[in-house]
């Protein structure tokens, strides 16, 4: 295995595992609360997160030679909103009912301190190629925690998952979770899976 092949490993697992954004870092936490009431909603930020990071970060270090220092986080922003508008637009344009459902909270991806500091933190300082693996890797790690806690929250606040009412398929008897379409549920929820990634899964491997 070659040096560059070893670091880009090393780059996206530490991304997606020990290094998470969410649950390693603790960022991202206002869309956890905000959006991941539904999956399908969840599933389409995510998405819009992901391409943000990776093509701001790729050109971020593009631009990083270029970029005066003393303007660079202005200069990060105009280049993230950039690319959240081009999210906004297609939203708008192909999925608008989804659009409608996310409001405000597409147009603050702008804000979320994982695309900022991934920009800060690592494309000013490393190539374009690399910076790319860690905007996407950044951009995984977040959106699988997030998807995993809607999961959760529309099937037992909802019943649901998709729409498709899954007790209801299963015969199975079920009460919803009114909290857990609330914002107290989106708490119980991460501290539950951070608990259980870093107080078990993690320390295991450390164990180990």
């Amino acid at each position: 295995m070659s040096a560059t092949t070893a670091k880009v490993r090393k780059i996206f697992t530490s991304a997606i595992g020990t290094d998470n954004p969410v649950f390693a870092q603790i960022l991202g936490i206002c869309s956890t609360l905000a959006v991941t009431n539904v999956f399908k909603n969840t599933l389409v930020m995510t998405l819009g997160v992901v391409f943000t990071t990776t093509l701001s970060n790729f050109t971020v270090s593009l631009l990083r030679k270029h970029i005066p220092a003393r303007v660079r986080m202005m200069a990060e922003t105009l280049i993230i909103a950039t690319y959240v508008i081009i999210v906004d637009l297609f939203l708008k344009a192909y999925l608008p009912d989804i659009s409608k459902q996310l409001g405000p909270y597409v147009g603050l991806i702008i804000t979320n301190c994982i695309i900022m500091g991934r920009a800060e933190a690592f494309a000013l300082s490393n190539g374009p190629g690399l910076s790319l693996v860690d905007g996407l890797a950044s951009g995984i790690g977040y959106s699988y925690v997030l998807l995993i806690i809607a999961f959760f929250r529309e099937l037992m606040g909802s019943g649901t998952i998709w729409g498709f009412k899954i007790f209801e398929a299963l015969n199975i008897p079920w009460t919803n979770w009114s909290i857990m379409v609330m914002a107290p549920g989106a708490f119980f929820m991460l501290a539950v899976f951070i608990w259980i990634v870093k107080g078990v899964i993690l320390k295991e491997q450390e164990a180990s």
